[in-house]
């Protein structure tokens, strides 16, 4: 149903970024480390945070989607079903519980690259069943396509939520997007 936006881009959070991600989410971001990915509009539609927020809190959810647009229709899926039906997937379909868990590891070597936590937590149900498909979204916009199969799944489902242009009013100082890199 999609194409996929362009792969994945990782820049300092520029204070119009950070403004950005803020009136996406209706509230200050918590532990903004970078923009992990840019939607075709120019502005971040995933962030990556830190493992653990200001106060030492643990966060295990790396890769953060914050793009309205975007996730009000990863909720429409989650809605109809698809986590469950993905969850089922998984108990009959080795192949895509081997890639699966892959998946797992990848984002808990990423996120203790940065942090270790001390935990075998990741994020989203991971790896044995579909909890949230915003986390798996998000890994698949930030690492791109391959490394998370679910994520790679539902990414192919949605349409293009860019095409009505920026989610919210970009900052005049917004990083332009560059499609090539």
């Amino acid at each position: 149903m999609s194409a996929t936006p362009p792969g994945p881009s990782t820049t300092d959070v520029h204070d119009a970024d950070a403004a950005a991600v803020a009136a996406q989410l209706g509230r200050r971001p918590r532990g903004l480390r970078r923009v992990a990915h840019r939607c075709p509009c120019g502005l971040p539609d995933v962030v990556e945070t830190s493992p653990r927020l200001e106060d030492g809190t643990p966060f295990p959810t790396l890769y953060y989607a914050t793009c309205p647009r975007l996730t009000s229709r990863i909720g429409r899926l989650e809605a109809e079903g698809l986590m469950r039906e993905q969850t089922e997937r998984l108990g009959t379909d080795p192949d895509l519980a081997a890639r699966y868990a892959a998946a797992h590891a990848a984002y808990l070597a990423d996120r203790d690259a940065i942090d270790p936590l001390g935990t075998e937590v990741s994020a989203g149900g991971m790896p044995g069943r579909v909890k949230c498909l915003h986390v798996h979204v998000a890994h698949t916009l930030a690492r791109g396509a391959g490394v998370n199969p679910i994520g790679d799944e539902t990414l192919a489902r949605l349409d293009h939520w860019w095409h009505a242009g920026p989610c919210v009013a970009p900052a005049d100082d917004t990083p332009a997007h560059d499609p090539t890199g």
